[in-house]
């Protein structure tokens, strides 16, 4: 795959809780040299993601009720309400994992729906696929459709597995073609990367983009 098509996937992840200033600095500067779709950053770090990519065609994206989902949605509402402000136009939310395995599914349908309803940008929702059986992932996958948002996500790379292609296979065919799917977690080789974009992964969640990207100038 040639690197401009490959980096059009890519989300490049800057969430680990432990990057200094300077790494978060660097990460953005990578994102915008490379031209990634876009950077996936911690909400704290807005304001440093809008002052780099100014001006540049990299999507500026956070996080939402993340990593448990088990924030209230009004809590979840002004967090999205403040990234907007902030300049994020992709929220990747998570969802509340429990509700949706106890069979609260009004109670996961609405809460995504709340973010949704809360800013013009992309919502992009997080499973946890770790934590369901297939039959959860799909009826998740379902539920985030009905609530109108764009991605249904595989996880937020805090769980031992991550994304698989099994899981992105069966989210592709459980949403419609309104919805798009995202793989994260556990992404760790160029190998990995171009197996979920086969599987029919819209756009990929990754903190190795570099070292990928160097497998990726071998290849070609």
């Amino acid at each position: 795959m040639e690197k401009e098509k490959f980096l059009k996937h890519v989300d490049h992840s800057l969430l680990k809780p432990n990057l200094t200033y300077d790494e978060v600095l660097k990460g953005l500067e990578f994102a915008r040299e490379n031209h990634c779709a876009s950077v996936c950053i911690n909400p704290f770090n807005l304001d440093l993601a809008q002052k780099v990519l100014e001006g540049s065609n990299v999507k500026i994206g956070t996080v939402i009720g993340f990593p448990n989902g088990i924030s209230t949605t009004l809590t979840k509402v002004m967090e999205t309400k403040d990234a907007y402000a902030r300049g994020a136009v992709e929220m990747d939310m998570v969802i509340n994992v429990g509700a949706l395995r106890s069979g609260d599914y009004d109670r996961v349908r609405n809460d995504i729906k709340a973010i949704v309803d809360a800013s013009p940008a992309i919502v992009k929702v997080i499973l946890e696929t770790d934590y369901l059986t297939d039959e959860e992932i799909v009826i998740g996958s379902k539920l985030v459709e009905e609530a109108g948002a764009h991605y249904v996500k595989t996880s937020t790379g805090f769980t031992p597995i991550g994304a698989t292609v099994k899981h992105i296979k069966l989210m592709r065919e459980t949403v419609s073609d309104k919805v798009k799917v995202k793989a994260a977690g556990g992404i760790k080789t160029l190998s990995d990367a171009l197996a979920m974009i086969e599987a029919g992964a819209d756009r990929i969640g990754i903190s190795r983009t570099p070292e990928m990207l160097k497998e990726l100038n071998v290849l070609n």
